[in-house]
């Protein structure tokens, strides 16, 4: 029997050999030329997919002349288009290049937001946004999947919270851009929530145009990076997962991923979030403004919440980093998230269920921000991760759809009580999958270490190929709890 224990036996070793003084310059060196504009794109999504809850409460379903369920199925429809084009977008972005794909998604969804400024009736606001729907489904799965071919797994997570604080960041900024611009009622004939989004929307085109000259391109053509510096880069890569492997793309590898249990756990997971995640975001203006609260008031107050769900977001995934486990933190984001909707339904008095709005905005975009990391750190091959990151979304939205519905006017007696009782539900499930995904790769780690540890001889290093091949299923593949 070998001396060596099975972690040290495989490639995906826990002694570090990379993160030496070099090594950390050059993830800094690819964090500041990632982070900052990935983030800056994100935020900018989730701004002009959620600015037009600020704009319902100033008037923009009065001047079309909506009944208040259409403008669930506005809501519903942009989530539709997503549902429809996330794992398209992503088969499109392995097949062609991230330099110019995303800036090009982010033109196109500055553009498409722009026009929904000068809707004029409902069919035009449905199309508008199902529009939105489709420029936007490819951002954020094409992302994480970017942040797979340049960081080791356990280095992902904490970037990813970085990218999704984002979310927490537009709710936050959209609040007060909204108040602001609000306050240009009547100018050139317009309403204020006609530029909300033409001003946002602008704002959106520009940075893309200058996102084609700073996005990056594949870890192993990165101009920004020295040729020593890639070559670092990839042997950091071949060590800890398939990132390094120049990958073709092989129609197995999708089938894969559709066929893996796992797979379709981070998807359910997410589809317990994103109800809440969306309904959330969408309705805080509303739901703080039925509080009692004057629209421009509530326009203000969505900016605490979201700015504590950001610090929260920040603070979590980095002691989850630290301790490199995921779980544990996912479960205590449902948690916190489910005690603010039982204050919320438990309380009488505006400031108690203000309190309340913080606890739910912190814990739910906290374990989103912990759950949307996991599959880009325990699937592989390449494209297997790809696929299984675009349903992960795919799936999670249709947990959207049905958050803007549930989240309508027929239901807002005493301030949506049934819908933050079905929020509750939701987070529940989202805590058994958790528990599900967790318990059984806790069981196959351990399964795996067995075989290593009583093998008589010492099992031979598989090849790339053959690491390509059996990808998350290799025998020395260690998945992150």
């Amino acid at each position: 029997m070998s001396d060596k224990t099975p972690s040290e036996k495989g490639s995906l070793s826990t002694r570090d050999d990379f993160n030496t003084p070099e090594d950390k310059r050059l993830v800094r060196k690819i964090d500041f030329r990632l982070i900052p504009i990935l983030t800056l794109l994100y935020l900018l999504s989730f701004l002009d997919r959620s600015n037009i809850g600020n704009a319902k409460i100033i008037g923009l379903v009065t001047d079309l002349k909506m009944d208040p369920p259409q403008y669930n199925t506005a809501l519903a429809l942009y989530f539709v288009a997503y549902v429809i084009f996330e794992v398209p977008a992503n088969i499109v972005l392995k097949r062609f290049d991230p330099q110019i794909w995303l800036p090009t998604l982010t033109l196109v969804w500055g553009a498409v937001t722009i026009a929904q400024g000068f809707v004029k009736n409902q069919a035009s606001l449905f199309g508008i946004r199902f529009l939105l729907g489709v420029a936007e489904a490819g951002l954020f799965p094409g992302v994480i999947y970017v942040f797979s071919v340049y960081y080791r797994r356990h280095e992902r997570s904490w970037r990813v919270a970085i990218f999704f604080g984002g979310a927490a960041l537009a709710g936050a900024f959209g609040g007060i851009l909204a108040y602001a611009i609000g306050k240009m009622e009547g100018v050139a004939g317009r309403r204020g929530w006609s530029w909300i989004f033409i001003l946002e929307g602008i704002i959106t085109v520009g940075v893309s145009v200058f996102a084609y000259f700073v996005v990056p391109t594949w870890s192993h053509k990165a101009k920004f990076l020295s040729v020593s510096e890639k070559e670092r880069l990839l042997q950091r890569l071949d060590a800890d997962s398939d990132a390094a492997l120049i990958e073709k793309f092989q129609w197995k590898y999708v089938r894969q991923a559709l066929f893996d249990h796992l797979v379709w756990g981070y998807a359910l997971l997410f589809h317990g979030f994103a109800f809440v995640l969306y309904s959330l975001s969408l309705f805080m203006p509303t739901i703080i403004a039925n509080l009692g609260f004057k629209s421009w008031q509530a326009q203000l107050l969505t900016v605490p919440p979201n700015a504590l769900a950001s610090i929260s977001i920040w603070t979590t995934v980095w002691i989850s980093s630290k301790y490199n486990r995921r779980a544990p933190f996912i479960i205590g984001a449902a948690v916190a998230a489910i005690l603010g909707y039982i204050i919320l339904l438990a309380t009488k008095t505006p400031g108690a269920q203000y309190v309340g709005v913080h606890f739910a905005a912190a814990g739910v975009y906290t374990g989103n921000a912990l759950l949307l990391s996991w599959p880009g750190e325990n699937v592989s091959a390449q494209t297997k991760r790809a696929i299984a990151v675009a349903m992960q979304i795919t799936i999670g939205d249709i947990g959207a759809i049905a958050g803007v519905l549930i989240y309508r006017p027929s239901l807002n007696a005493h301030n949506f009580r049934t819908p933050h009782i079905i929020s509750i539900g939701y987070l529940i499930f989202a805590i058994l999958v958790t528990l599900y995904l967790s318990i059984w790769m806790s069981r196959e780690n351990k399964r795996r270490d067995d075989i290593l540890a009583s093998s008589k001889v010492e099992i031979p290093l598989s090849t790339p190929t053959e690491r390509q091949d059996q990808g998350d299923r290799e025998i020395r593949y260690r998945y992150v709890i």
